[in-house]
């Protein structure tokens, strides 16, 4: 490798959007403001979230956003290169790669431009199921992803890269990052297990961050990043997450360099006044949206408010029988058709499987629930039911067929 020192890039991606996932893109912004503070030019930042909380009508501070109890405001100055609908998989990659011409937007379309001396830092933050990570209106999967980071090191676009990835099954998004292309990544959970978020805050009657983000980003401010590696920030994950269990993958060797050499370092007067602050309030990412619905119902002393309050929760209630009834009924008709086995003991996708499993999902998501639109988010959290068919060695088609016929005789649209 060459021994030049290169530039330090970052791209900042939350891929939220609405009230109740505050806490993902207050993620965002919280990190922003490391990167910027640590004096990574701006030019050399591509930030993506949808911007729809600052000025939300349900913010009580309006233009304000924290990421901690009683924390900062974290909103100012925060980039805005991509927002509302131009948060897309699509100009994610091509942002990453460097590749203006596949941005698909109008305006200024900024993406990185590192070259075989430079470290990227990739920080992502939203929901997730195994082998996808969700934006706004459509999924980020596995298997793109892993391939467009195979072609830029193929194509030597990067010294190092970190990927830092908070969100369901996230481990599942990086367990096939290949060991020999310098990129190390560090998920918020298993390939078979959920996040959670935290600090439920009861003014703004929302989460303000999830649990590995606030645990790296409190440790990163009171640390001198020329002091400590990501192997560091890795050990301090397992040692203060309470509920998610934080995985690495990839390149180790990439993991025993200094923090500061992707994010340069912390000022010491932030590392000063600065406290570590544990996580609490802690509730996985799918429950999230029940409980601040019950929450909200506790608050509420308007009775004709209260009883619109409880026919929402009723009707969420509703829609998630729904999902759980028809992917008990896909699963168990594509496993009598050949698609796949109950008993597959692992999520654990191939190559070849997360290929399967996002043909799978996008079915599901088009024929039966679109995990995009709010109310049927919790979709997300059967797609573990696809997984593990596909993980078995399921015939693809079985699966399909299944789905298009319980969604055609299924009480649970009727």
């Amino acid at each position: 490798m060459s021994g030049t020192v290169g530039k330090q890039w970052a791209i900042l991606v939350a891929g939220a959007n609405t009230w109740d996932n505050y806490g993902l893109q207050a993620n965002i912004c919280h990190a922003y403001q490391i990167v910027h503070k640590n004096g990574i030019p701006d030019e050399q930042v591509v930030v993506m979230m949808y911007d729809d909380i600052a000025y939300n009508t349900e913010n009580p501070y309006q233009g304000n956003i924290i990421n901690e109890p009683n924390g900062p405001n974290v909103y100012p100055g925060v980039l805005k290169d991509y927002t509302g609908e131009d948060v897309t998989p699509e100009n994610f990659l091509a942002a990453l790669r460097g590749d203006e011409s596949a941005v698909t937007k109008t305006g200024p379309k900024k993406v990185i431009k590192s070259g075989k001396d430079d470290t990227i830092f990739v920080f992502l933050s939203d929901h997730g199921a195994p082998g996808l990570f969700c934006f706004p209106s459509s999924s980020l999967y596995a298997t793109d992803f892993i391939d467009e980071l195979q072609k830029m090191a193929n194509n030597k676009q990067f010294k190092q890269m970190v990927i830092f990835m908070e969100c369901c099954y996230s481990g599942s998004m990086l367990e096939n990052l290949p060991e020999n292309v310098s990129i190390y990544g560090v998920t918020a959970c298993p390939p078979d297990t959920v996040a959670y978020f935290c600090y439920y805050d009861e003014e703004r009657m929302t989460y303000l961050a999830a649990e590995m983000s606030a645990v790296w980003m409190s440790y990163t401010e009171v640390s001198d990043l020329d002091k400590i590696t990501f192997q560091d920030e890795f050990t301090n994950l397992q040692e203060h997450m309470q509920q998610s269990v934080p995985c690495e993958y990839g390149d180790k060797d990439v993991s025993k360099l200094s923090v500061s050499t992707f994010l340069k370092n912390t000022p010491p007067s932030t590392r000063e006044t600065k406290k570590v602050q544990k996580p609490t309030d802690l509730i996985s990412f799918y429950e999230a949206p029940f409980k601040i619905l019950e929450h909200k119902i506790q608050r509420e002393e308007d009775p004709d408010k209260k009883e619109a309050l409880k026919k929402k929760y009723e009707n969420l209630q509703k829609i998630r029988s729904s999902i759980e009834r028809s992917a008990e009924e896909i699963r168990d008709l594509s496993i009598r058709a050949g698609g796949g086995s109950a008993a597959a003991e692992t999520m654990s996708l191939s190559r070849t499987q997360l290929q399967d499993f996002k043909t799978v999902a996008e079915l599901f998501r088009t024929t039966c629930f679109n995990w995009h639109e709010t109310e049927y988010q919790y979709a997300l959290s059967q797609l573990p039911v696809f997984a593990k068919l596909c993980a078995s060695g399921g015939n693809v088609q079985g699966i399909l067929d299944a789905i298009k016929q319980v969604k055609r005789t299924s009480t649970a649209f009727k």
